[in-house]
């Protein structure tokens, strides 16, 4: 349990820091964008290609990438149903609404909490392939159609998915861990010195995304969206991981902690970037943003203190 502590610790400081670098403007208005361009782009792919590379593939692609399937697509059904039937909103509101209350951040902080706070950066792949390689270009086609009436190809759609950083990454990581392949240590040395800048940068750029953050004000935008999001991704996602994982798949100990604390993850902020892509629900996504942001780390401090 000190251990897991020590962990939040370690990721809430550097999350401070880029919180106070952000109060204080140090890297000017693109700070921000710059880190986390930064991280998706250059650091991250190596980052995870390194550790699947070495990891046990069956274990990564079994059970975890089954409980965050299921689990996600769980919560999204239940916020749809609510949001269409009871709060009756039209269908492109509604699907961006339930993307906000099922698609965690895996990214920015689902890397450095499965580094820090589980001591294993494979414990997040799954999360990252389901959402990247299979709900994203599902539900972004769906938006397409929704919003302009565009059918997109399945070549467009295919494309999407094998031209994303972390998608490529994880794919050749995939790849150098059934073959046994390794990079020459000539090869290695500078791919790891770029790898260990993502967590580092995830977090700077995290904390300050925080500067100026105000969800929920009064009178402003739809807080009750908002609030059945920010609850169904903070307490229904983890819940049904967890009922999932321990009565379905029969998982426990350190697996079936570590499949929890990854439902338990804030909403992804690219989230937001697609509603305003798309022209709808932002201020809905926006806040569901910050919200499960903030109290995130108190629901894994939570699962952490039940189940680590």
């Amino acid at each position: 349990m000190t251990g897991v502590f020590s962990g939040f610790f370690i990721v809430w400081a550097v999350i401070l820091t880029g919180y106070a670098v952000g109060r204080r403007n140090v890297l000017g208005p693109q700070g921000q964008l710059v880190l986390s361009k930064f991280a998706f782009y250059v650091a991250s792919p190596p980052l995870l290609f390194l550790t699947i590379s070495e990891a046990d593939i069956a274990r990564i692609l079994s059970a975890p990438l089954l409980v965050a399937a299921v689990s996600a697509v769980a919560t999204t059904l239940v916020y749809a149903a609510i949001a269409r039937w009871v709060l009756r909103r039209d269908a492109a509101t509604t699907l961006m609404g339930a993307q906000a209350a099922s698609q965690v951040n895996s990214a920015n902080l689902g890397i450095p909490i499965a580094v820090f706070v589980l001591g294993d950066a494979t414990m997040v792949v799954p999360v990252i392939l389901f959402q990247l390689a299979l709900n994203t270009p599902v539900y972004l086609t769906i938006m397409d159609t929704l919003t302009d009436g565009r059918r997109p190809s399945p070549g467009s759609v295919l494309g999407n998915v094998v031209t994303n950083p972390m998608i490529v990454g994880s794919g050749l990581g995939i790849l150098f861990a059934v073959t046994g392949w390794r990079l020459p240590e000539v090869v290695h040395e500078p791919v790891e010195l770029v790898a260990g800048a993502s967590i580092p940068a995830m977090l700077m750029a995290f904390g300050v995304s925080l500067v100026g953050a105000s969800p929920l004000q009064r009178g402003a935008g739809p807080r009750r969206d908002v609030v059945l999001a920010s609850t169904l991704k903070l307490l229904l996602h983890p819940a049904l991981a967890f009922l999932f994982a321990r009565f379905v798949l029969d998982l426990d100990g350190h697996l079936l902690y570590a499949v929890v604390v990854m439902a338990a993850l804030p909403t992804a902020q690219n989230i937001y970037v697609a509603a305003v892509r798309y022209g709808r629900a932002e201020q809905l996504c926006r806040d569901t943003v910050l919200v499960t942001t903030v109290i995130a780390m108190l629901t894994m401090a939570v699962v952490a203190l039940l189940l680590s």
